[in-house]
């Protein structure tokens, strides 16, 4: 898996800063999660392919996550796409969407598939052989999801001296990936755990923006491998998070912790702070394994 960090500061972008967008590269899906403006100028600036992006997974309906989606789909209208594109996103946004493509005669040339999103508990919205993706029902000011990305288990791993020394024929080499027991050439059925090895674990990534602390979702995402959890405030401005249904990093570390998570990247940082090492310094207090998303910046998991 691999993260790029488009955005990931909250509010109003700055010259030097954009607002949440990210692109998860796992297993041959590129997914962009979250479309703040100015989004498809990063994309460009991170040479992600606009053509990789099948499927967008929009948070909630606060600009600073979605105002940057209609010009992305008005730039791959211009782009000649044909490939259709898929959004999951809180009930609501086809009606944006569509409103803005009508007013402006600018119908994609492309299929627009959207698949909105109205439950309070997580479900699965995306699964194909190789990877499911689920909501997390967070904590906001409005209807919010994050979004829980896991690879299935892939095929068994062949060990070819084994295999060979077994004198199994390469037309069940397939068969054997799969865990099935198969015959030799001479009709002897030889032991799948004998011939292959484990697969990779598969791993998995929980993006949790724009939340207040919230102990509910530690059950979706226990054990994830990578947990990205909102840090808009630092403890001092605590009185500033529970208003705004936001969390601190304190809070993220504390979630992480409680879900036995095996790294931390804190983001959507408020534009007040100046350092961003004092999120790290806090949360570390909490949970040792954490890391500060920076906007360009990408994570191999």
């Amino acid at each position: 898996m691999k993260l790029t960090i488009l955005g990931c500061y909250s509010a109003t972008p700055q010259i030097h800063t954009n607002p949440t967008a990210q692109v998860l590269e796992i297993k041959n899906h590129h997914f962009l999660i979250d479309c703040g403006e100015g989004t498809q100028v990063e994309l460009r600036r991170n040479k992600v392919k606009f053509s990789r992006i099948k499927h967008i997974f929009i948070s909630h309906l606060h600009g600073d996550h979605c105002f940057g989606l209609a010009g992305l789909i008005s730039t791959f209208r211009l782009l000649t796409r044909e490939t259709d594109l898929h959004i999951y996103a809180p009930k609501g946004l086809k009606e944006v969407i569509t409103l803005q493509m009508k007013l402006s005669d600018s119908w994609t040339n492309y299929q627009l598939i959207f698949h909105e999103l109205s439950s309070d508990v997580s479900e699965l919205i995306y699964e194909d052989d190789k990877v499911e993706v689920y909501t997390i029902p967070l904590d906001h000011r409005i209807y919010t999801n994050g979004f829980l990305f896991k690879e299935k288990l892939g095929d068994r791993k062949l060990d070819m001296n084994a295999v060979l020394n077994a004198d199994v024929d390469v037309a069940y080499f397939r068969k054997l990936k799969q865990g099935a027991d198969v015959p030799d050439n001479n009709g002897t059925l030889v032991k799948n755990e004998s011939v292959t090895l484990d697969p990779k674990p598969p791993k998995s990534y929980a993006f949790c923006s724009d939340t207040a602390y919230n102990e509910a979702i530690v059950p979706i995402i226990k054990d994830v491998d990578v947990l990205y959890h909102e840090s808009t405030f630092i403890e001092k401005n605590e009185a500033l998070a529970k208003p705004t249904k936001h969390s601190t990093a304190k809070q993220a570390a504390t979630i992480a912790k409680k879900a036995n998570v095996g790294q931390l990247i804190l983001g959507h940082y408020s534009t007040r702070y100046d350092d961003l090492n004092e999120f790290k310094t806090e949360a570390e207090t909490i949970f040792s394994n954490v890391e500060l998303a920076k906007d360009g910046k990408t994570f191999e998991f």
